[in-house]
C-alpha cells in the first residue's frame, strides 16, 4: 500500500501546479485600460454590411473606423450613424 503522506503530498503538488500555471485569454480590451474601440468600430461595420448587404459600403465604414480611432461608432439601427456609408441602387 502506498502511505497517505505520499498521496497528500501528491495533491499538494498538484495544487501548487494549477495556481501557479498561466492563463490566458484574448479580450476585446487594449492595453491602456480601455475597450478596443476601433475592433468594435469594425464589427458594427461588419453587421451593418450583413444588414443592408449591396446597399452598405462596409470597407468605407471600416476605413473611416480607422481613419477616426473608433470614435464615431456606426449602429446599424441609427441612420444618422451610418448614413455617409449608404448608396443609392440605381
Amino acid at each position: 500500500m502506498i502511505p497517505t503522506k505520499f498521496f497528500f503530498a501528491a495533491a499538494c503538488l498538484l495544487a501548487v501546479i494549477v495556481v501557479h500555471s498561466p492563463v490566458e485569454a484574448s479580450p476585446q480590451i487594449d492595453l491602456m485600460g480601455g475597450y478596443d474601440i476601433i475592433g468594435i468600430c469594425i464589427t458594427n461595420c461588419a453587421q451593418c454590411k450583413k444588414m443592408y448587404g449591396a446597399f452598405f459600403e462596409g470597407h468605407l465604414c471600416a476605413e473611416a473606423c480607422v481613419q477616426f480611432k473608433g470614435k464615431t461608432i456606426p449602429d446599424c439601427e441609427d441612420l444618422g450613424s451610418i448614413a455617409p456609408f449608404l448608396n443609392k441602387m440605381s
